[in-house]
């Protein structure tokens, strides 16, 4: 039961990243795979049991998949000593509007929910 989960996964990172090569999206392929399994989800109403536990095995061993990224950082350490201050500011912007957008998103979940609970009572 779980194998059939794990090829959902799969199956929506390869439509993500085929769509990304036919579009010449510039958004990495899993990213677009994952927008597709959320409406997917989203469109069926609920996250399958199984599905469930097959994330959540995936996310228990989430820090063995920042090994290749660590990897990778070290294979081009040449050329991040030449790009330190556009790397250095690319990820400072990027987590502060991160930051931003979560923030934003919560407020506007939040007061929606509390709208939702008002008009119940």
């Amino acid at each position: 039961m779980a194998l059939k989960f794990v090829a959902l996964l799969l199956v929506c990172q390869l439509v993500g990243e085929s769509v990304v090569v036919w579009t010449g999206l510039p958004v990495p392929g899993p990213v677009v795979g994952m927008a597709l399994l959320f409406v997917g989800l989203a469109l069926y109403g609920r996250v399958p049991e199984g599905l469930g536990r097959v994330v959540d095995g995936l996310l228990s061993h989430l820090s063995l998949l920042f090994v290749p990224a660590g990897v990778g950082v070290i294979l081009h350490i040449a050329m991040l000593r030449e790009e330190w201050l556009a790397v250095s500011v690319a990820l400072l912007l990027s987590t502060l509007l991160t930051i931003v957008v979560t923030g934003l998103a919560m407020t506007a979940l939040i007061r929606l929910v509390e709208r939702h609970q008002h008009k119940e009572s």
